[in-house]
């Protein structure tokens, strides 16, 4: 069996790690944090993210700490018209297999950190901050910030939007800033009015601007996040924000979700950034995956869901012996890039086309949506919700 190296310890790392352990090799995540942990808030969870969660093992602890939604709820959110839903209960788990669910960012990786740790055939190690690799014939080196080399069969870059990997690989500069500013406020769901604690993730769309909540924390808490398509040209990554300026940024809102956005404290701010699709992600025994690989906006509410996917594809690719790396990770680059690029530009498509317009483009899409049955809207997502990867699936002990 081999020793394969994983830059980077987030949720795609860990995945992989799990997938590839099971085929028998030593794995060695190296995470350039000094903890294993996940920042952020709430994050979307579809059917497809379970398949992909069950293979690893950890599916029905995600869902035990998972809020299971009810609807997806399309809101003008100028006139607090409902425009249309998606429900999200018998039929839907029915047809797709699994429940679509929204949890706290933690309450995802968890899992998978504490499969990981009860695993002897994975070593994780912080402060391990990848520079370069180089590679030969028989293997791949890590250089690391600290000086010390780091030796595998193969590498996989799951280090994130900003990877080092990637830099070396493709060398395609800096992410792609969007022009859209995220504000982000997590609030214990005792604050809430009893009439606005809706089991839904609800989305209000607005001229050049969407606002979604959804309780996460097992109901605990409510998830806001506000987006303004404000032209923003240079990344920004969690910087506080003052209140009155993230209302002062959304004068359009409806009584409903203004009151749900006053709610919110603590905000923090991102400027969201994504990459285009490319056609490879392999050099010889090195291969990206996630968001190194296909870093996405979230307006689809897929990036960790195709991490998770690429985790499982990867792991039963590579096999249980130590033949061509090289040639496996090609394969793996083949069979993902046409669905993971598709996926990063539909998330364009939609923050551009679905969530911002304004005027009669608006009224346009409103009359769209409203027209549109739960069953037609289960088919229009079916290429991704019910996309079931990978082989069959493991107990939590991996097996």
């Amino acid at each position: 069996m081999a020793r394969i190296l994983i830059a980077g310890g987030g949720i795609g790392g860990l995945a992989t790690a799990l997938s590839v352990s099971r085929q028998g090799h030593q794995v060695v995540v190296l995470e350039s944090r000094d903890s294993f942990t996940e920042l952020g808030a709430g994050i979307q969870l579809a059917p497809n993210a379970f398949h992909a969660l069950d293979q690893l093992g950890v599916g029905d602890a995600v869902r035990e700490r998972a809020v299971h939604i009810d609807e997806l709820r399309f809101m003008d959110g100028t006139t607090g018209e409902k425009v249309a839903s998606m429900p999200l209960t018998a039929d839907y788990r029915e047809r797709f297999g699994n429940p679509y669910v929204v949890v706290h960012r933690i309450d995802l990786y968890a899992p998978l950190l504490e499969a990981c740790r009860a695993s002897e055939a994975i070593e994780l190690r912080t402060g391990a901050t990848l520079e370069r690799y180089t590679q030969n014939s028989s293997g791949v080196t890590a250089h690391l910030a600290s000086g010390e080399e780091v030796h595998g069969a193969a590498l996989i870059g799951a280090d994130g939007i900003n990877s080092f990997v990637r830099r070396q690989m493709i060398g395609d500069g800096f992410p792609k800033v969007s022009g859209h500013t995220i504000y982000r406020s997590v609030i214990p769901m005792e604050r809430v009015p009893e009439d606005l604690r809706w089991n839904t993730v609800t989305l209000w769309a607005g001229p050049k601007w969407h606002f979604v909540h959804y309780p996460i924390g097992g109901g605990r808490y409510l998830n806001l996040a506000a987006t303004r398509d404000d032209a923003a040209t240079e990344a920004v990554i969690g910087a506080p924000a003052e209140k009155e300026h993230v209302l002062q940024e959304f004068p359009e809102l409806g009584d409903i979700p203004r009151r749900l956005l006053g709610l919110g404290e603590d905000w923090r701010s991102w400027v969201l950034c994504d990459r285009d699709p490319v056609e490879t992600w392999t050099d010889g025994r090195v291969v990206l995956i996630g968001d190194a690989a296909h870093p996405m906006l979230q307006y689809a509410a897929q990036g960790a869901c195709q991490a998770l996917e690429d985790a499982v594809v990867l792991g039963d690719l590579i096999g249980t012996d130590e033949a061509d790396f090289g040639q496996r990770f090609e394969k793996f680059n083949g069979e993902r890039r046409e669905r993971t690029g598709a996926t990063q530009l539909l998330a364009r498509e939609m923050g551009r086309q679905l969530y911002h317009p304004a005027g009669e483009a608006a009224g346009e899409r409103n009359a769209m949506l409203a027209a549109l049955s739960p069953a037609e809207l289960y088919d229009k997502v079916e290429w991704l919700h019910g996309a079931k990867l990978g082989g069959p699936a493991v107990d939590g002990e991996g097996r």
